[in-house]
């Protein structure tokens, strides 16, 4: 099940954010100065792209007040279903959760069939968190919700998760390059229609590691695998989308993009995607996530 509607946050606050560098490896501290007209500038590119290649968006644009420097990345705050399902989730930095914003319901509920909301937010005052589809990468075909576990995706809200949305899990622990948990399982693999481009190396337990790779074979995508070095540029955090003429396009940044060798590039293309790569160079280097964490797709009916 592949999103024909997107939707994303223009930048009011962009900015490096120290209250998530704790546990995002991405992000690299130093000059934020112009950061925040980079940010929008790389994000106007991104919708103009998406809007050529006739994909559907709807931008909310952030606001300055309360202060929200991550705001471009909604996808881990909310996720919606196609049952009409509208799901908030417990964020682990607190200035993260103030993302949470009526302007946001209220564009989602204006546009789309909102019939319930799934709020898991109370696990914040457990200190357990679950961000969203940057801590699950979702295969809404088959029902399978996968989640290397870290501090910001917690199994027991994991478990809850599954248990009141049908899906069944498959979690497994990851680490990056130098040991360190992987904060976000969207940063190291990406789930589409027909292939799955996953770093089977970051899985060092190997009954995890055969677990995974025989859960994705088992539902019949073909592993693209991708390296640690390659995770390190992004090149796991992409995502698979469809537009109006049900045209098939997998999106990731041009620092992704340029990280990938030629034959995975054409298996990527394979079954007739074509891959966009906006710049996001600012944004991924300031905010530590990339293309896909700036998409919240939309499963939602439109109203009439």
């Amino acid at each position: 099940m592949t999103a024909s509607h997107l939707l994303m946050i223009r930048p009011a606050a962009f900015g490096f954010n120290p209250e998530t560098a704790v546990n995002n490896a991405f992000q690299q501290a130093g000059n934020h100065a112009g950061i925040q007209e980079k940010a929008q500038q790389e994000f106007d590119a991104f919708v103009h792209l998406l809007d050529e290649n006739d994909i559907d968006v709807t931008v909310v644009h952030d606001t300055p007040e309360p202060h929200t420097p991550d705001a471009i990345f909604p996808n881990n705050w909310f996720s919606t279903h196609a049952d009409g399902t509208l799901c908030l989730f417990p964020m682990f930095a607190e200035n993260r959760r103030l993302e949470r914003k009526q302007t946001v319901l209220d564009t989602l509920k204006n546009k789309f069939d909102v019939k319930r909301i799934v709020d898991f937010t109370a696990y914040e005052a457990q200190q357990k968190f679950l961000e969203g589809t940057g801590s699950m990468v979702l295969d809404r075909e088959n029902l399978i919700a996968y989640a290397c576990l870290s501090p910001r995706t917690d199994k027991q809200v994991l478990l809850d998760f599954c248990k009141k949305s049908g899906y069944a899990p498959c979690c497994f622990n990851a680490t990056d390059k130098n040991g360190t948990p992987i904060y976000h399982t969207n940063v190291m693999m990406c789930v589409g229609e027909h292939d799955a481009m996953v770093c089977l190396e970051s899985i060092t337990d190997d009954e995890q590691r055969n677990a995974l790779a025989e859960t994705l074979e088992n539902t019949g995508k073909t592993i693209l695998p991708i390296t640690l070095q390659q995770v390190q540029h992004f090149a796991g955090n992409m995502l698979e989308v469809k537009n109006a003429y049900h045209k098939h396009f997998l999106i990731l940044s041009h620092t992704a993009y340029c990280a990938l060798t030629p034959e995975q590039i054409a298996k990527l293309q394979l079954n007739n995607k074509t891959l966009l790569h906006p710049d996001l160079h600012a944004i991924e280097t300031h905010g530590g996530g990339s293309a896909r964490c700036m998409m919240a797709e939309i499963f939602l009916d439109e109203l009439r």
